[in-house]
């Protein structure tokens, strides 16, 4: 996912930092007014949690939620060496875990798919490849005791889903998206705009496992046209963390 970066300024003038803080908050500024503009125009409600009926091609990833799932394991496995990020979802976590435990192993990033991956797991990569709209997809592990801090994605252009592949069931796993308090369950889908507010927590012994995809959010103009512009801005900016997810 695209979430809002937060670097630290280098060198010790005053003088560079006063004007990134100046460049922050007009990008902020700018983020607000487009975000307004593209909420104005959605053809979709500007709810934090939207219904997923609204969005026919959740129904084929909750047809083939299984499928998906055997793939993401399947994947863990082929790259336990080569791509640690993946091969968490096979590990008995504890609290104890090492300091990420989010993390995600990208299928479709800004322009493209990653051609090993999606060879690993072709029935993800077909019904993928067939929503609309689609920006990006990944599978996301959320290590059990972990907690996710408030954050807040950097454009109302994009629409969040989450497909449940594996989701303990001895404590509560759950997510915040501004009032509501969204709960993942294993073949069901979940549909937010990740620019409210949202924080994530995994208060179980295993491991959660989601397939989180962003698409564009349906828009009429202008809404379309300043949503494809800033999300060309953001694509060519520090704002893109390459391993994110929620």
């Amino acid at each position: 996912m695209i979430h809002e970066g937060h670097g630290v300024a280098m060198g010790a003038e005053p003088r560079p930092r006063i004007g990134r803080s100046v460049a922050v908050r007009a990008g902020t500024a700018l983020r607000g007014l487009f975000d307004r503009i593209i909420g104005a125009s959605s053809l979709v409600s500007n709810d934090a949690v939207l219904d997923v009926r609204d969005f026919a091609w959740t129904a084929s990833l909750r047809a083939n939620w299984q499928a998906i799932r055997q793939e993401a394991l399947a994947m863990a496995l082929r790259h336990a060496e080569a791509s640690p990020a993946i091969s968490d979802m096979t590990r008995d976590h504890r609290p104890s875990a090492p300091v990420r435990q989010w993390r995600s192993c990208r299928l479709w990033g800004h322009g493209g798919g990653v051609a090993d991956r999606l060879a690993d797991c072709p029935l993800t990569s077909a019904v993928v490849g067939r929503i609309p709209g689609l920006n990006n997809a990944q599978f996301a592990v959320l290590a059990p005791g972990t907690h996710v801090p408030v954050q807040r994605g950097v454009t109302k252009g994009l629409l969040t889903c989450h497909l449940g592949l594996v989701v303990p069931r001895d404590g509560d796993v759950r997510m915040r998206v501004d009032r509501r308090i969204a709960r993942w369950a294993e073949g069901e889908t979940l549909l937010f705009d990740d620019t409210y507010d949202h924080e994530l927590w995994n208060e179980s012994s295993g491991t959660r496992v989601i397939l989180s995809i962003q698409v564009r959010r349906p828009l009429r103009q202008p809404g379309k046209w300043v949503a494809d512009t800033w999300l060309g801005v953001i694509r060519r900016s520090a704002l893109v963390e390459a391993d994110a997810l929620a």
